[in-house]
């Protein structure tokens, strides 16, 4: 078995689903007393949060690629940057270290072919919904086409994530706001909605709506579990 790196804290909530899914899939492939072999760094959210909202994505690019390099020095054999809106800075990551990344995006478009998606909504922090970090992996490498939010509703996706999500804050009010936004994405096309924050999860399930979603923690980790099994 593989050593799964994880760059994680970014929320550490989120990070726990991520450990706790990793943990589970080993355990489902190989049984026993199986777990998963993993090199986890955390890092202090309340700093990258702040380099973000300022724009410093630099700043945030040299605290990550650190990381990452601390992850590979403890025997990690690929790596996971656990968080979507990070993947902004994977580049630099990615010419930090030797070991491979396991690109949050490819893994989800790989579901959505298997599926036979060409379009979906994507709900995410304004950083991943706005900027072409992600959308445009989807699109020129997948042939993905991409729906976002209006601008109002950005706003709130984007307020309930940091201000509520990451804080551990479930709230009904904004379930109820969330679904409406998948809904109004649905009647603009999208076939599924991809929750392309890896808290956004902790608010909504498949259960609370029809419209199929994307739980890119979940799918994230599935591939990292097959990545380490794989011969």
């Amino acid at each position: 078995m593989k050593t799964i790196g994880m760059l994680g804290g970014m929320s550490w909530e989120s990070t726990l689903s991520y450990y706790q899914a990793l943990n589970e899939g080993v355990k489902k492939a190989l049984g026993g007393l199986h777990s998963a072999k993993i090199c986890l760094y955390s890092v202090d959210f309340d700093e990258i949060e702040k380099l973000q909202h300022q724009g410093d994505w630099e700043k945030t690019a040299d605290i990550l690629a650190k990381s990452a390099k601390g992850v590979e020095a403890g025997g990690a054999d690929f790596l996971l940057i656990c968080t979507n809106t990070m993947h902004k800075v994977a580049p630099q990551i990615e010419q930090a270290i030797t070991i491979p990344l396991l690109h949050i995006a490819d893994a989800t478009a790989e579901v959505l072919i298997k599926e036979g998606i060409t379009k979906v909504g994507l709900l995410g922090t304004r950083f991943t919904m706005e900027q072409d970090f992600y959308k445009r992996r989807l699109i020129d490498n997948y042939d993905i086409a991409v729906v976002t939010p209006d601008e109002q509703q950005m706003v709130l996706v984007h307020r309930v994530i940091y201000e509520e999500l990451c804080q551990g804050v479930i709230a009904e009010e904004s379930r109820e706001a969330y679904l409406n936004i998948i809904a109004d994405l649905h009647e603009q096309g999208a076939q599924a909605v991809i929750l392309g924050c890896t808290e956004i999860a902790l608010l909504v399930q498949q259960a609370h709506t029809s419209v199929q979603l994307l739980d890119t923690t979940a799918i994230h980790a599935e591939a990292a579990v097959r990545a380490a099994l794989a011969d």
